[in-house]
């Protein structure tokens, strides 16, 4: 089976200027009919691949290497190997993001209170009720 560019960029949900860009770093590589360009369903999966990595988070490198591995022999192992070492980078990523997302609003809580005890205190009536402060 054979796809045009616009038939996976409308499958993919992404601009027929993302194919040709991914097409120009490599990672795709349709034959051509004249100014026609014909992608295969090898091309297909690199692109679903590609567009699971940026989901991820991976960056577009970290994507093309996982993704040079197909057709190399002995690369299933090997090439689930590096996606697994790469979604626990990745996962570490995140949560130490998270830590410190859930510190920072800690801090802000805080300071939110300090802030409305202050206008409390100068002006007598309670502002917590007005909407002030995280639900956690």
């Amino acid at each position: 089976m054979t796809y045009s560019i616009s038939d996976l960029a409308e499958e993919f949900g992404v601009t027929t200027r993302t194919i040709r860009f991914y097409e120009e770093k490599g990672l795709l590589n349709p034959t051509r009919e004249g100014q026609r360009r014909i992608y295969g369903p090898a091309d297909r999966t690199r692109l679903r691949l590609i567009l699971r990595g940026k989901r991820l988070g991976f960056s577009l490198e970290e994507s093309a290497d996982i993704i040079r591995m197909y057709g190399t022999p002995g690369s299933n192992q090997r090439q689930l190997r590096a996606l697994l070492e790469r979604i626990r980078a990745r996962r570490e990523i995140l949560l130490q993001q998270q830590r410190d997302l859930e510190a920072l609003l800690r801090e802000l809580d805080a300071a939110e209170g300090t802030a409305l005890g202050a206008l409390d205190a100068l002006d007598g009536t309670p502002t917590r009720a007005a909407g002030g402060g995280r639900n956690t």
